[in-house]
């Protein structure tokens, strides 16, 4: 049964986590080029892809749990830093919506410069914290 739960942790990373890392990179780029049906495509895809991440954390407690490694001081940290990343993934999200309704408005001067800077600087952020996600679950067990 680890081996199942351990290859669904993975599988939902790959398959979740990894895609949702590229939508939010490339959001900014969208934005400065102005072209609003692809934002809008990235909110809905950050969106979906946002939820399905939560099955990497759903079945790496239940992981943890059947392996007896819940309370070890890594474990706790990376679900720590994973429920962050889920709070600026929101962040992002918002900001995707917002860039949406700017660019549904006939206004030039409201061309979503803002929500691009903000979304790139919490994108990096959200990846950089993926990253010492997955050290902390290579690294200390091994």
């Amino acid at each position: 049964m680890n081996s199942t739960l351990l290859w669904l942790h993975i599988a939902f990373a790959i398959f979740a986590v990894g895609p949702l890392t590229a939508v939010i990179m490339a959001a900014p780029r969208a934005i400065r080029a102005k072209n609003s049906a692809v934002v809008q495509v990235l909110q809905r895809m950050t969106r979906i892809y946002g939820f399905g991440s939560l099955g990497v954390l759903i079945f790496g407690i239940w992981l943890a749990v059947s392996l007896g490694v819940i309370g070890e001081w890594y474990m706790s940290a990376s679900m720590t830093l994973f429920l962050v990343s889920l709070v600026l993934l929101f962040l992002v999200e918002r900001d995707l919506r917002a860039a949406v309704r700017a660019f549904s408005t006939e206004t030039p001067a409201d061309d979503a410069k803002v929500e691009s800077g903000r979304i790139a600087a919490l994108g990096g952020l959200i990846g950089l914290i993926y990253l010492v996600i997955l050290f902390l679950m290579v690294v200390p067990g091994a």
